[in-house]
């Protein structure tokens, strides 16, 4: 069975055939027969138990007839050759393992049909995509990239320093302007391992707000969520990843028109991928901006999804 992959679809996304279209009153996209019978989700042994997407993913799945096997990614016995598709998930440990992970990426790729793409993930991986966005003329939240050996500058106010390969908030930490010696140790500790640094002034609409996930599904907006995160102040995230408080939001127009406009320019420079996060804040101009991308393994915030929205999961993950 030949596995139709992303670029096999056109740029508007994995769009619905007239039969799908037809069923779509009554029994939605989940009811109709999957194009694969069996599909790896990926997750990490430390992951388990904590990814809430997975339930309500693997119920779906399910019920549209998938045979599908909850794995983690560095299961030396895993056969990733027997499954129609593998799905990344919840391999949130990767950052720690970055040359390992990137292997293992290529090594999945070379004998099934790995979602999201190579790619797709590693350019997503490096937070430097923020500066592309920016080129291409995309809002984004202010940000100065430091290479090693590169001067240190900080924004006035409290300001946030992240690496620009990380996942969970971990290694990110918040400082305010009496805490700068703390900033430079955290800087310089991450220079020395060889990582580049982001250095992102902590918006005040961040602490009322909260942030915005816009989830796409096949290159199209499916649903949004606020997340509130507990960045430590002048210290670490304890654990796999920062606490978040997570409820409903209804995104505007405008925010689904930037986060609309971050997959379309992924999606012409390395075809649309299956699933993608855009995480959006408010700017200190009232407009919303880009906070980063996630495309290799973000929670899509399913509970917060409509019932379409989990078919429309089901369907680009089967088709």
């Amino acid at each position: 069975m030949r596995l139709r992959l992303a670029a096999d679809f056109p740029h508007a996304g994995f769009e619905p055939g007239p039969l799908a279209r037809a069923s779509m009153s009554g029994c939605g996209y989940a009811r109709l027969l999957p194009v694969i019978s069996s599909l790896a989700w990926v997750t990490t042994a430390q992951a388990r138990g904590h990814d809430v997407d997975e339930p309500i993913a693997l119920r779906a799945l399910a019920r549209a007839g998938l045979a599908v096997e909850v794995v983690d990614w560095d299961d030396p016995a895993a056969d990733w050759g027997r499954f129609d598709r593998v799905v990344l998930r919840s391999a949130w440990d990767y950052p720690d393992r970055m040359d390992e992970f990137l292997q293992w990426l290529d090594r999945v790729a070379a004998l099934t049909d790995l979602v999201n793409p190579p790619a797709t993930v590693r350019w997503s991986l490096d937070k430097r995509y923020l500066a592309e966005l920016a080129d291409a003329g995309i809002p984004i939240t202010p940000t100065r990239f430091l290479a090693p050996g590169e001067a240190v500058e900080f924004p006035a106010g409290r300001f946030v320093v992240k690496p620009a390969v990380g996942a969970g908030g971990r290694d990110a930490s918040c400082y305010a302007p009496n805490q700068l010696e703390q900033a430079r140790s955290h800087i310089a500790r991450l220079h020395a391992a060889g990582r580049v640094v982001l250095v992102q002034p902590f918006l005040p609409s961040i602490a009322e707000l909260g942030e915005w996930p816009m989830v796409f599904l096949g290159g199209r907006f499916s649903h949004s969520a606020c997340k509130r995160v507990s960045l430590p102040q002048a210290g670490l995230v304890e654990g796999l990843f920062a606490a978040e408080e997570n409820s409903a939001h209804a995104a505007s127009g405008e925010q689904v028109a930037v986060a609309q406009a971050v997959v379309d320019h992924l999606s012409a420079r390395l075809g649309t991928p299956a699933y993608a996060r855009v995480d959006l804040v408010l700017g200190d101009d009232g407009r919303a901006c880009v906070l980063e991308v996630e495309l290799a393994e973000p929670s899509l915030f399913l509970p917060f999804a409509e019932p379409a929205g989990i078919d429309q999961l089901v369907w680009v993950l089967s088709r």
